[in-house]
């Protein structure tokens, strides 16, 4: 099931510079047993540029394998520095649009966590739409200001009204992602004061990195700001804002249906020219990378210093499968205690709790991401845990590593 059209131009003629085979469908799903998580169906990976918009697209997507349900796992709520981010994201457009006692719409809400906030501090009603939603394994405790529907958002969801959109890391997961803006500005006709907020991956820094732990399954598609602004551009919207957060790990977008007051970001918009390029160095240095990853790992078992996996998301499961990790990685860490006990995809390594590491006494400790390295350091130290730790950031340029002694 391939197809070179670009899914976000229409352009014909993607050109494919990465290639994965037999990579699991899901990444972030409860899967109890070893076998099961081994066993879980795989599809191909198969990443297109388009030379035209500068997008990037799995072309070997097949929507058929997904499966989001109430075993799908992927809340970042356990995170201090998470829950900080998205208290002063939620503080921040509560101010800037005037989001109090306004009615809001989530689209991909997760666990419902997002659209809780921003109903709590701004007095706002939500409704929150996400075939993943599972109130038992929420963190918010929302009244009844949210409503939550347990469905993808489809055409039949454009009757419910909305101050504010909010669609935060799920556009990544949408093969057909003119297909998904155009239905949600249709969505807006005569509301021409709504506004949209958007937040994705930025693939910048995931080319910059050669960061092949950001490649995965359900990520099909793969924007940076410069595709992202003409996608919503093309759909119908004006762009109000395009920035970057995180670490500059997600990317943002605000805008409205077109009104004649566009604005356009040139220094983040005109990156065409160098998005080509980065696909070019990823093309050349990816396999590099992986060489010296697999060294590294080789030579750690080889002499018998114990190595684990803190992050069980699907930068981890990524990072395992492209390896092909299996013995020289045995156990990855969580602070989720939802996912304790199953295993991951793929590669089947058992989830464990930080206060696991008491018992196993690793010697190395890699990060899968480095926003949350001093998050980490903290915990191992509370927990008297010394070792080497390592962020994937960087490591395989060159040989550097980041490795700090805790």
């Amino acid at each position: 099931m391939q197809s070179t059209t670009c899914p976000s131009c229409g352009m014909a003629g993607m050109d494919v510079f990465y290639e994965l085979e037999r990579v699991p469908a899901h990444s972030v799903l409860l899967l109890p047993t070893r076998e099961e998580a081994v066993r879980y169906p795989r599809g191909d990976i198969r990443l297109g540029f388009c030379r035209t918009c500068g997008f990037i697209s799995n072309t070997a997507f097949d929507p058929s394998l997904h499966e989001y349900s109430d075993r799908y796992e992927e809340t970042q709520g356990y995170s201090p520095t998470f829950n900080a981010f998205a208290r002063r994201l939620a503080e921040h457009l509560i101010a800037r649009y005037d989001l109090h006692g306004k009615d809001i719409l989530e689209i991909g809400c997760g666990k419902g966590e997002f659209i809780t906030l921003l109903c709590e501090l701004g007095e706002n009603r939500g409704i929150g739409i996400d075939p993943a939603y599972v109130a038992e394994r929420s963190l918010a405790h929302p009244s009844e200001r949210v409503t939550f529907i347990t469905d993808f958002y489809s055409e039949r969801y454009a009757h419910l009204h909305a101050d504010f959109v909010v669609c935060k890391m799920t556009l990544e997961h949408i093969h057909d992602t003119a297909g998904f803006v155009g239905m949600v500005r249709r969505a807006l006709d005569g509301r021409p004061y709504t506004t949209v907020f958007f937040q994705i991956p930025d693939t910048t820094r995931v080319l910059e990195e050669i960061g092949f732990w950001d490649i995965y399954y359900e990520h099909c598609s793969y924007f940076t700001p410069g595709s992202l602004a003409r996608l919503f551009r093309r759909c119908g919207f004006d762009v109000i804002d395009l920035w970057r957060d995180y670490g500059d790990q997600y990317l943002m977008i605000e805008a409205q249906p077109g009104s004649g007051r566009d604005r356009t970001f040139p220094e983040l918009e005109d990156d065409l020219e160098r998005t080509a390029a980065d696909v070019e160095i990823f093309r050349r240095e990816a396999p590099q990378v992986l060489r010296r990853w697999r060294e590294y790992l080789a030579q750690q078992h080889a002499e018998g210093r114990k190595v684990v996996l803190w992050g069980s998301g699907s930068k981890g499961v990524a990072f395992l499968t492209t390896l092909g990790i299996e013995r020289e990685i045995v156990y990855t860490v969580d602070i989720n205690p939802n996912k304790h006990g199953t295993c991951m995809a793929g590669t089947g390594q058992q989830i464990v709790a930080p206060s696991f590491l008491c018992e196993y006494r690793p010697d190395a400790v890699i990060v899968m991401n480095p926003i949350y390295v001093d998050e980490i350091q903290r915990e191992l130290s509370t927990l008297r845990v010394t070792a080497d730790v390592l962020t994937v950031e960087r490591f395989g340029h060159a040989g550097t590593t980041l490795a700090l002694r805790v």
